[in-house]
């Protein structure tokens, strides 16, 4: 695996380490937006970090359903993976003009599809089957 690979993988890693320490707080301190949007960022680096071990161009996208498709053009699996409203999280969330409110639930709900598809991913990125 080539550095550039494991810089986004460390980076989304960051992400979700943003994400836990965010959620260790009692809930009616946990700042939701920002967990869904940290938790969509781990996530496009992710698939970033796939597509990227595949010499594959993204361009500029937070678009994960996008991403989504261009990493099953290396593996139709991917394809099946869940996620969510992870997508409206990477904008809707930080401008107020665009304000998502989110509650607890779709904190959590965030952070545990952030965690499948890391699971998921590096299996790909190791050369694992994760049927």
């Amino acid at each position: 695996m080539n550095n550039n690979v494991k810089h986004w993988l460390r980076k989304a890693e960051n992400d979700l380490i943003s994400v836990e320490h965010e959620l260790s707080f009692p809930k009616e301190e946990i700042i939701t937006d920002t967990v869904c949007f940290h938790a969509q960022q781990a996530v496009e680096k992710f698939l970033k970090a796939f597509l990227i071990l595949n010499n594959y161009e993204f361009g500029n996208t937070h678009n994960l359903e996008y991403l989504l498709q261009l990493c099953g053009k290396f593996d139709k699996s991917i394809l099946q993976y869940e996620l969510g409203n992870l997508s409206s999280y990477a904008v809707n969330v930080r401008y107020p003009d665009d304000y998502y409110v989110t509650d607890y639930e779709d904190a959590v709900e965030a952070f545990n599809l952030a965690k499948t598809i890391k699971e998921k991913i590096l299996l790909k990125i190791k050369g694992e089957n994760d049927e």
